[in-house]
């Protein structure tokens, strides 16, 4: 592999070296920043004087060996292939030299006799004599003054003798030339070759050789971006690209800078002095170059002229690191306390010309360390600043250090607290390990008013409802000495207790307060508009409420329980459809703001919301992703929300292997003193159901009801358990005690619940005789179709095909039996769809629809569509007359367009999935 851009320079040496054999003695000195070539170019050299007939004899300089008298010209006779006798003279004379100099204690040069001197340089001008010599030095910047002084009395006798001397010498670091670089290019005899860093087509070209012509030609640019042209930090790109490459099997679209550049970074430093070490680390720490001599201790003329060495070497640009790994590579060369104590004094520095708090408080977090007065402001500062933006991981670093560093035990626990809420964005099981610290600075009296609140709803989520109960009892003995912050805290805190943890109410302390702010103002409207929805009859304008109050709300440090009890109000009041909308712009903020917790519990809320849409895989999937984002453990009392939803869709899916997955976890007993047990129990009753076991659903069922009275929250859009208890109860063949509760859970709902009053109408309609069921069922259909609920609309469906098959009305059977399929299959309820494909009757009557029926369905107009809906589950042409308030003359037009748009010939014929409204017009 050839020199890349260096061809001027081996010429240069070319003739240099014919010189030198024609009898005429040459000196080069080979300049150059670090790893720009100039060792390969000497090596190069070494083999074209064997080619023309020269001995090339080399050493390189070590700064290990500087202190080392004559080590260099030592390197030298060795490796000179010398007769015998030479080479005992020589290393007589060396051994004389070093002890000379050893003894005056110096390094100097000054104590070696003039003959020592005489007679080393004398036997190499011999030795050229017999034929030509190549002395090339390596490094010689780093040649002990011993040997310099040699080598610069040689070079003065060279210039008749057939001797070439050629030094190569880094530049990277040096502020001047060194007073022996003078000495040995002498006038007429010697001559500079300085050696520039690649240009971008240099870099081009060394690619190539490296990597091929195809990623050259794509990375080239930033290779030469990321390096400065020099090439050992582009080899190192290339290493990594090529380890990408076979580690992946894909070409990358961007350089990739990993171990390789890195250990390129590191290995250029280590060649230069301490100083240059010091400056690179103190950028990899503070990017601010006017800074730079006061956090090192360096004069700014050093620092200037050692970021300009940085700069020309590639490792840094307009003032900082070409790359955040060059930076990474740095810190990691650096001790601990060394890094920790840079980043201390980067703390001050920054904080005194007025930085960022992010930028002070990552320093203070980098040093591990809090020692100015002014230290725990800022990291609680940067700490509020972090949650506002989303970076929940480095507030809660902020906040740890604040809380290690403050020295004052109630604002300590106020720092605690923050930390509490900010850890359970994250996961909310890390709030365990300080709930001890928090319980006794409550009991020491540190730990008051809305911080006592925080720790309260820590200690409910976790089940440990004793101590729980003890600090609302405390919050309960302040009384009227509660600040109205607090006081404000606990007027939103009360309706989200009755709605979550409902027997704990009566350990809160009554207050009249209000709002004080306009978050709080919305975390409080929204708590008492999903206590409403729970515990009594929801007023007529819930939903424009709830969507008000979405509508102002972002996902700041303070509002989940804001829009968490937004949407479930929603959903459990009967508008499912409407929170489906504004739950996935949540989640999607959750996931923006990195808060897995939150991601978490709003996933939640998105299977509750497509459990009442009849979604049952999205419920799952939803359910799970709950699950996966936040195990089991951290979920506390609230894990039987998700495990009841993924119970529930998976039942209806007819998963039973995954239904007995999720029951078989434990969960904490104290779980069914909360909402959360209420649906727990909701989804362990229908399983029972399904696997034939009525009397264990029956006492599951009936709990449920048992604690919603007690709690004073037995409202039918929460959890419907008299309408399960009947289903039961018509399972174990008990019709009137089924009837029964059908009626007091029908006398409930109100004409805003029309799912709740669907489902009830339908196991009304299982209580009725044969002939009364199907008029039952038809408005049960209705009102299922209108609250959304795909899946429970294909059951009452399924239940009018039976109906009307009873009655021997087969074709109408049939038909309506064909949707309810539809339905089945659109919702993945398989054992629904199972039960709907055994009945041969219903086979027999389906109509083969015409392939072009469900593609001509856009065609029809909103009427048609509505009347096309109604005919295909039954209704007779008086009936959606009746229902349209339309006349029946209208209905037969309507009608008759619609058979003729998807080329039919009768009802039967229709489609069974019109996504029409079957809501009067």
């Amino acid at each position: 592999m050839g020199l890349i851009e260096r061809d001027e320079a081996l010429a240069c040496l070319d003739e240099l070296l014919a010189d030198a054999v024609a009898g005429r003695g040459r000196t080069a000195l080979v300049t150059g920043t670090v790893a720009t070539g100039k060792s390969e170019l000497l090596s190069v050299l070494a083999d074209r004087s064997i080619e023309r007939g020269a001995l090339a004899v080399t050493a390189t300089g070590s700064a290990e060996e500087r202190d080392m008298p004559l080590a260099l010209l030592g390197q030298l006779f060795h490796d000179a292939p010398l007769p015998t006798g030479d080479r005992d003279r020589a290393m007589s004379l060396l051994l004389e030299g070093t002890k000379a100099v050893l003894a005056a204690g110096d390094d100097a040069g000054g104590h070696l006799d003039a003959q020592v001197i005489h007679g080393l340089c004398t036997i190499l001008l011999e030795q050229a004599e017999r034929f030509p010599l190549a002395l090339l030095v390596d490094d010689v910047q780093h040649a002990d003054r011993a040997s310099l002084v040699c080598l610069t009395y040689l070079s003065r006798r060279a210039r008749l003798a057939k001797l070439l001397l050629v030094f190569s010498r880094s530049t990277f670091g040096d502020t001047a030339e060194p007073a022996w670089q003078t000495d040995l290019l002498r006038p007429g005899s010697g001559s500079r070759i300085h050696l520039e860093p690649l240009t971008g087509e240099g870099v081009r070209q060394f690619a190539e050789q490296r990597a091929g012509a195809e990623a050259a030609e794509r990375l080239a640019d930033r290779w030469h971006q990321l390096s400065g042209g020099n090439p050992l930090l582009v080899e190192g790109l290339i290493a990594d690209h090529r380890q990408t490459v076979a580690e992946t099997g894909a070409e990358p679209d961007d350089a990739v800078a990993g171990d390789g550049y890195a250990a390129a970074v590191t290995s250029c430093l280590h060649r230069a002095d301490e100083r240059l070490l010091e400056v690179a680390r103190g950028v990899a720490v503070l990017d601010d170059p006017e800074s730079l001599d006061r956090l090192i201790g360096l004069g700014s003329q050093q620092v200037a002229q050692t970021v300009r060495a940085l700069t020309v070497a590639g490792l840094l640009g307009m003032g900082s690191f070409r790359h955040p790994a060059a930076r990474a590579a740095v810190l990691a060369d650096v001790r601990q306390e060394q890094r920790a104590e840079l980043h201390r004094r980067a703390a001050v520095l920054t904080y005194d010309r007025g930085a960022s708090t992010r930028v002070v408080a990552e320093h203070l977090v980098n040093a591990s360390d809090v020692r100015e007065s002014w230290g725990v402001t800022v990291l609680e500062d940067a700490a509020r600043q972090a949650l506002r933006e989303g970076r929940v991981e480095a507030a809660v670093r902020y906040l740890k250090l604040a809380w290690r560093a403050c020295t004052d035990d109630r604002h300590r626990v106020r720092i605690m607290t923050t930390l509490v809420r900010a850890e359970w964005r994250i996961n909310p099981s890390t709030s365990a390990g300080y709930l001890p610290e928090l319980t006794g600075a409550l009991e020491k009296g540190v730990l008051r008013g809305s911080d006592a609140i925080v720790l309260a709803k820590a200690l409910l989520w976790h089940g440990q409802f004793r101590d729980a109960e003890h600090v609302l009892d405390r919050l309960a003995a302040q009384g009227g000495e509660l600040d109205p912050d607090t006081a404000a805290e606990l007027a939103a805190t009360r309706p989200w207790l009755r709605c979550t943890y409902a027997p704990f109410v009566a350990h809160l302390p009554k207050t009249t307060a209000t709002a004080a702010t306009v978050s709080a103002s919305r975390r409080l409207a929204a708590a008492r508009a999903l206590s409403s929805v729970i515990s009594s009859n929801p007023g007529p304008d819930l939903g424009d409420t709830c969507e008000r109050i979405l509508r102002g709300s972002r996902l700041d440090e303070m509002s989940l329980d804001t829009v968490e009890s937004a949407l479930l109000a929603l959903t459990y009041a009967g508008h499912a459809d409407k929170a489906a909308g504004w739950c996935d712009m949540f989640v999607e903020e959750a996931y923006t703001r990195r808060a897995p917790s939150r991601q978490a519990r709003l996933a939640v809320v998105r299977a509750e919301v497509a459990v009442r849409m009849g979604n049952l895989a999205g419920a799952a999937g939803y359910a799970r992703t709950a699950l996966e984002i936040m195990p089991p453990a951290s979920w506390g009392v609230a894990v039987g929300h998700p495990l009841s939803l993924l119970i529930i869709a998976s039942v209806a899916m007819g998963d039973f292997d995954d239904v007995r997955e999720q029951l078989d976890q434990p969960v904490p007993e104290a779980m069914f003193q909360t909402r959360y047990g209420l649906h727990y129990l909701q989804a362990r009753g229908r399983y029972s159901l399904a696997t034939d076991h009525p009397g264990l659903a029956l006492r599951d069922f009936q709990r449920a009801g048992d604690l919603m009275s007690a709690w004073g929250v037995d409202a039918p859009g929460l959890v419907a358990w008299r309408s399960d208890a009947a289903e039961a109860y018509l399972r174990m063949g008990r019709p009137l005690q089924a009837r029964k509760l059908t009626e007091e859970q029908l006398n409930r709902c109100t004409d805003k619940m029309p799912r709740a009053r669907g489902v009830g109408l339908r196991l009304l309609a299982a209580t009725e005789q044969p002939r009364h069921r199907p008029m039952l069922l038809r408005q049960a259909a209705d009102l299922l179709q209108n609250s959304g609920d795909l899946y429970e609309l294909a059951r009452t469906l399924t239940d009018l095909a039976q109906a009307y098959n009873a009655l021997g009305e087969s074709r109408r059977a049939g038909m309506i039996g064909h949707r309810a399929r539809a339905l089945a299959e659109g919702c993945a309820a398989v054992p629904l769809r199972r039960a709907l494909s055994q009945d041969a009757d219903w086979d027999a009557a389906e109509p083969a629809v015409p392939a072009t029926a469900s593609g001509g369905a856009a065609m029809l107009s909103d009427a048609e569509r509505r009347v096309a809906a109604l005919a295909a589950v039954g209704y007779t042409n008086r009936e959606i007359a009746d229902k349209l308030y339309i006349t029946t003359s209208t209905v037969e037009q309507h009608l008759t367009r619609t058979y003729r748009k998807l080329n039919v010939t009768r009802r039967s014929d229709l489609p069974a999935n019109l996504d029409a409204t079957l809501a009067t017009a």
